[in-house]
């Protein structure tokens, strides 16, 4: 289980929360992945989700690929989560750090993907600090980004079924670029633990 690090509970009723631990333990009705386009799942996250997932979260991989092509910052794709305790993957590609546009497509990776969750009806969501592993994006300049976009979201969409967002990271290099963007967003309702 995951130790809560910060909370923030909007005015909507809805809470988004900074966690530390291991994403693929979270008990939540959906995890984000941090995918690639071609939903691949060898290394990093990704391949952590997979491994725990088991070979059923691969093979739905390759077949929604093979039916909707590549996904993209602006349309993730979901699959069952198989061994893991969630009941859905979306899998969300956030921007490669140096191409260009990166807090734009980092914005729309974070929003569809809870859009997505909203519409298959999950009240909790788990994500990952995307794009800061193997495509680049210094955690320091997506944590800021991604906490905003996910509080926009949530407000944007107050009557939906979404009601918590976690996030949730490993590593202490990561948590500390999110607890100080998080401080600097909210220094005075961060709800720190």
């Amino acid at each position: 289980m995951s130790r809560l690090v910060a909370h923030l509970d909007l005015p909507t009723g809805q809470r988004l929360e900074l966690r530390q631990g291991d994403l693929t333990l979270e008990s939540v009705d959906a995890i984000v992945n941090a995918a690639n386009a071609g939903l691949q799942h060898g290394g990093g996250l990704a391949g952590a989700l997979a491994r725990r997932g088991g070979p059923i979260v691969q093979l739905q991989s390759d077949r929604w690929l093979a039916e909707n092509g590549p996904i993209d910052h602006e349309r993730p794709a979901v699959t069952g989560a198989g061994n893991l305790p969630c009941r859905f993957l979306i899998h969300a590609v956030g921007p490669v750090w140096g191409e260009g546009n990166e807090e734009v497509q980092l914005e729309a990776a974070v929003r569809t993907a809870l859009e997505t969750a909203d519409r298959l009806g999950a009240a909790s969501v788990a994500l990952p600090a995307i794009s800061t592993g193997i495509f680049g994006f210094p955690a320091e300049r997506a944590a800021p980004v991604l906490l905003k976009q996910a509080e926009r979201t949530l407000q944007a969409h107050a009557d939906s079924h979404l009601r918590e967002v976690r996030v949730v990271l490993l590593d202490s290099s990561t948590l500390q670029s999110f607890l100080t963007a998080w401080r600097q967003r909210w220094p005075l309702e961060d709800g720190s633990a």
